[in-house]
């Protein structure tokens, strides 16, 4: 491992493992809660005879559908003629945990729930183990057809008596078939396309199972964590201009390749290269990272760790008993949230990571400050009208009604966005933020749940220079039209944990 990527693979790692337990016991964290009941849905890989049971899966840009299999293809600058490549595949094992109770002859006959003796309660549930399976292949390998290894687990159980004879907890696990296979083909002189796809190799006994059947035999949030010595990974979301094309020929299914690690300076000065890239079922952008605020892991990265724990601290007493019994994660959430100190909770209210000032465009003048009071003084919002209110495209009012080209920028976009490049979509508002920039909320022309969203008030939010007009300028409205804002920089103020675990998620 390169100097200095020491720290940076610990917070990947911490990322990687928000992934892994993404969803695994959700808030209220007890076994009657309807979201717990649903379980294990991202990186899901099942036997093929029941994933295919109506026909082929569908491959798709993150892993929540269930599948097969899961690929990976990513570029590789090699940079050295030694160079390897670190591949760590990771993924769940159900283990069911089955509460017995003891009859008077010594045998045992299985429960929903028990209550032991001194009081605690013990509850059947379905847990899950962590496994790992961790490769050092050197590149010449890949690039001579590369290596297949099994990362499936064995069948097991484990007998644990409760106290005072009143039963046992009896977790058992069936056994996971997999397989994983990288390789790697040159594209030139210093580049190579890697490949990592792992399979599950078992078969259900009964195709036509209901899935809860077979997820016993199933890789559960399956990921990848890849380094490398003598190489750099090519970031898919922003790759240099001279690899664009060669980007569009990495097929990835059920997963999403980011670079992980602080966003180094790449060595063309031209987009993003790095030493670590995480392969999620998951949407991520490039270099997540878990919030420093967030004192552990709340099965939640997308949730905002300071209502999350407010709510968790006000389950009643019976709640807690019953998470407690419900699972040992969940008992140690609960014990973390009950004993947190009141600065590390205060700290759970945010952070400002940069104040860095937001600069022009190149080639456009500096919008003229506004004619209304600053936001926060009284009146600041007053003569607002997000229906009516225009802003300049091209020289072009749009406004409500308007309809545009969505053009996200390339570098600093939200990952989900890029998706809806050249889509058509209809301007609904727009909106002023508090930091001055404005935001024009746009329905997408070919989503069929179009009208839904707008009913509903859910839009997606682009900048002006993120969109080109189509059509007739918007009518005028009591709104008086606004001059099209600076790009948000780069670096811009962070909520830390009001965006979930991974710092600066969009």
């Amino acid at each position: 491992m390169a100097n200095g990527t020491g720290g940076a693979c610990a917070q990947l790692s911490a990322v990687a493992d928000a992934v892994l337990y993404e969803g695994y016991l959700l808030y209220p964290y007890r076994r009657s809660s309807a979201k717990n009941r649903v379980r294990w849905q991202f990186g899901v890989l099942l036997p093929r005879n029941w994933a295919e049971r109506d026909g082929p899966v569908t491959p798709g840009v993150s892993g929540s559908a269930d599948s097969w299999y899961q690929q990976t293809e990513c570029l590789l600058r090699v940079r050295r003629a030694d160079a390897a490549v670190r591949v760590r595949v990771r993924y769940l094992q159900l283990q069911h945990k089955q509460v017995e109770a003891a009859d008077g002859d010594g045998a045992h006959r299985p429960v929903e729930s028990l209550r032991a003796a001194d009081g605690t309660a013990h509850l059947s549930f379905e847990e899950a183990v962590p496994r790992e399976t961790e490769l050092v292949l050197p590149l010449e390998e890949l690039l001579r057809g590369g290596r297949s290894v099994a990362v499936g687990a064995p069948a097991g159980a484990e007998y644990e008596p409760l106290p005072a004879g009143a039963g046992r907890t009896v977790r058992r696990r069936r056994e996971v078939r997999a397989g994983t296979t990288v390789t790697a083909e040159r594209l030139g002189p210093a580049l190579c396309r890697l490949r990592v796809r792992t399979e599950n190799a078992g078969d259900a006994p009964d195709p036509r199972a209901s899935r809860s059947a077979v997820l016993g035999q199933a890789l559960l949030a399956t990921h990848t964590l890849l380094t490398g010595d003598g190489v750099e990974f090519v970031s898919l979301i922003d790759p240099p201009a001279a690899l664009a094309e060669q980007v569009r020929g990495c097929r990835n299914a059920f997963t999403f390749p980011v670079l992980g690690g602080a966003p180094p300076q790449s060595a063309s000065g031209d987009g993003a290269t790095g030493t670590l890239l995480l392969s999620a079922p998951v949407i991520l952008p490039d270099h997540p990272q878990v919030a420093p605020e967030s004192p552990g892991d709340l099965h939640d990265a997308a949730e905002i760790d300071e209502i999350l724990t407010l709510r968790t601290m006000l389950l009643t007493d019976e709640e807690k008993a019953e998470a407690r019994a419900t699972d040992p994660r969940a008992a140690r959430i609960l014990d973390r949230v009950d004993t947190m100190p009141r600065e590390v909770f205060s700290r759970l209210h945010g952070a400002i990571r940069s104040l860095t000032p937001r600069t022009p465009a190149a080639g456009r003048p500096p919008a003229p400050a506004a004619e209304r009071p600053a936001w926060w003084q009284e009146g600041g919002d007053d003569g607002l009208s997000p229906a009516t209110d225009t802003v300049l495209v091209d020289g072009v009012p749009v406004g409500g009604g308007s309809r545009v080209r969505l053009r996200p920028r390339g570098r600093g976009a939200d990952a989900q966005d890029m998706f809806l490049a050249g889509r058509t979509a209809r301007v609904a508002a727009v909106f002023h933020d508090v930091d001055g920039s404005t935001h024009l909320a746009v329905t997408v022309d070919d989503d069929p749940a179009a009208e839904l969203h707008g009913w509903y008030g859910r839009f997606h939010y682009f900048r002006p220079d993120e969109v080109e007009s189509l059509g007739p300028p918007a009518p005028p409205g009591p709104g008086r039209p606004i001059r099209p804002q600076s790009p948000r920089p780069t670096e811009r103020p962070a909520g830390g944990p009001e965006e979930g675990r991974f710092d600066g998620r969009p």
